[in-house]
């Protein structure tokens, strides 16, 4: 994929990778959010309905290979999965459509995204590197979260760690414009949902579990069979905000389902296919396109630099 021409562009992305390394140090050969992760690979199965949304290829197909990494949030490789900074957890998608052809949905456990534009991303991170999360009062974060309610909604939001990668359920934050074969367009969101049913624990039952078991409980679960997600779009009514993460539509809108994912093994070389893959939050693909949410092209942008310097870095 390229890198956006926009100069303005390309150097808030690097201010902003610059805050992921303050904040979390300098990992070679990680992400600089969401460092630690896995791997699965599977199969997409659409519904017929889907193709009343979208031509997209792996719509209209009868099925569509897929790569899928769970991770915990933080640039931290070694996190542990009970910390409460690993939330909100990451799923992302890539559709293997053809050889070097591919369209990807990046969704992460926490419905919404702090912030509207990606100057106001790099405000907050800049608050939180000069912050004490324990001790607020006072702290540049405390002025931001003062002054950005949408920000301060998003850090308040619960975010309870899952019992298994399998029982979480995942939001794509940005809006896609979804086109049929008829020319009808309709904005959405993502919504993945795990058919074993969402399941999280509370505090004390987190804190007691080991510093890998979600990664644990994932490979032990793939190895006795399918895991299973229905993929959702939250259709958009006429008039709805569809440019802005922060700004929720209500919950009556329509819940389209396109399809299952179906997981069914570990990637082989996990950690140098990690390594490699660098997702896309723009689907570049007929049927799917971008809205005018100002973090797209950012985070397109962020993916690709730091995919860059992560395959740069020497094998371990």
């Amino acid at each position: 994929m390229p890198l956006p021409t926009d100069e303005r562009l390309i150097a808030l992305s690097q201010e902003l990778l610059q805050q992921f390394d303050a904040i979390f140090g300098l990992n070679p050969g990680f992400r600089p959010a969401h460092a630690k992760g896995t791997m699965l690979t599977g199969t997409f199965i659409p519904t017929a309905a889907a193709a009343s949304l979208s031509k997209a290829p792996h719509i209209v197909r009868a099925s569509t290979p897929v790569t899928v990494r769970f991770s915990n949030s933080t640039g931290v490789p070694l996190i542990p999965d009970n910390d409460p900074n690993a939330n909100p957890r990451g799923f992302a998608v890539r559709f293997n459509l053809a050889e070097h052809v591919h369209t990807d949905i990046v969704s992460h456990s926490t419905d919404g995204f702090p912030t509207h534009t990606g100057q106001e991303f790099l405000e907050f991170l800049k608050a939180l590197a000069t912050s004490d999360p324990a001790n607020l009062k006072g702290s540049p974060l405390e002025a931001f979260l003062g002054s950005h309610p949408k920000a301060l909604a998003f850090v308040q939001a619960p975010k309870p760690a899952p019992s298994s990668f399998a029982r979480e359920a995942y939001f794509g934050v940005t809006a896609m414009k979804f086109t049929n074969k008829d020319g009808v367009s309709r904005f959405g969101r993502y919504r993945i949902v795990p058919e074993a049913g969402v399941e999280h624990l509370d505090d004390a039952a987190a804190a007691a579990k080991s510093a890998n078991y979600l990664f644990d409980e994932i490979a032990e679960r793939i190895a006795k069979g399918p895991v299973k997600y229905r993929v959702l779009v939250q259709v958009a009514d006429e008039g709805d905000v569809v440019d802005d993460a922060t700004i929720h539509w209500p919950e009556d809108r329509k819940l389209l389902e396109l399809g299952t994912i179906s997981l069914i093994a570990p990637v082989a070389d996990d950690a140098h296919e990690q390594k490699q893959i660098i997702f896309d939050p723009i689907p570049r693909v007929e049927g799917i396109e971008p809205s005018d949410d100002p973090l797209l092209e950012l985070r397109a942008a962020i993916y690709l630099l730091s995919g860059r310097r992560r395959r740069a870095a020497p094998e371990k």
